[in-house]
């Protein structure tokens, strides 16, 4: 079974048979060169504040290239985020609504050795059949064996013991994609990011979805404010988190049901 299909070519019942069996897919064609370029020219100066933090904090080591939270008004999350990629395969995943979890970015250079080369999945529970997360990688630059691309170890979102080294890396794909391109992979899925061997980076978005009761890894309402929620559409909102808060004191909690922090269907 082919598991790399063009953006058009979309659908929920392809998407299900290839999640099902491999735990990842590729859509070619995703996101505009525009998009593209806007998104990799804010993440040296994003990763710059990120990074003095990480050093003034201690946690330096082994971060290189790693950004975490791109979730600001300033840059292309709300463009990006509203143009609702892959929302249809989402929520058939998740069976329902969902939050994103976290936003992030990887700048894979030539020498560097980030955690994200480690083995790993992105939910520490293996949750089987029942789905809590999936992740999505959008490629900002063409990935190849040369510059790093992602090894992902097809089927292994089916099991929850972690393969040894040499057993991933002697049978992992590699996610060969191009510039544009989305992956979406069970949460469960072992992976690991590829070692660049080139001159130039090799960056990529890193995103998680989860069921809306999972706690995001930091609170995106919050930091961008309960009044500029007002300003979003209903998809924002959703995905972001607005419909799932959490009340801090008793007038936030007694609140007519349209006003509640927690909505319905948030399941």
């Amino acid at each position: 079974m082919n598991n790399k299909f063009d953006y058009s070519e979309a659908n929920t019942k392809i998407f299900d048979k290839v999640i099902s069996e491999y735990g990842w897919i590729t859509y070619e064609n995703a996101l505009s060169d525009e998009l593209v370029n806007e998104i990799n020219d804010s993440l040296l100066p994003a990763y710059e504040v990120r990074h003095k933090i990480q050093e003034a904090n201690g946690i330096a080591k082994n971060m290189d290239g790693t950004l975490h939270h791109l979730v600001e008004k300033q840059l292309f999350t709300l463009k990006f985020l509203e143009q609702k990629h892959a929302h249809e395969q989402i929520i058939h995943f998740l069976k329902g609504n969902y939050i994103l979890n976290s936003l992030g970015a990887v700048i894979n250079v030539k020498n560097a050795q980030p955690y994200v080369q480690n083995i790993h999945r992105d939910i520490r529970t293996f949750t089987g059949s029942f789905k809590l997360m999936i992740q999505m990688m959008v490629i900002l630059d063409d990935f190849t064996v040369d510059n790093g691309a992602t090894y992902l170890l097809t089927g292994s979102h089916q099991y929850d013991k972690k393969p040894d080294d040499q057993y991933f890396f002697d049978n992992a794909d590699r996610a060969l994609a191009r510039k544009g391109s989305i992956i979406l992979f069970d949460a469960n899925l072992w992976h690991a990011a590829g070692k660049n061997y080139t001159d130039k980076p090799r960056r990529a978005l890193t995103l998680a979805y989860t069921k809306p009761f999972m706690k995001q890894q930091m609170d995106y309402p919050r930091l961008l404010g309960y009044d500029f929620g007002q300003e979003l559409n209903d998809h924002l909102k959703q995905v972001i988190g607005y419909n799932a808060r959490i009340p801090a004191n008793l007038n936030e909690y007694y609140q007519p049901v349209e006003k509640r922090m927690y909505q319905r269907n948030q399941e």
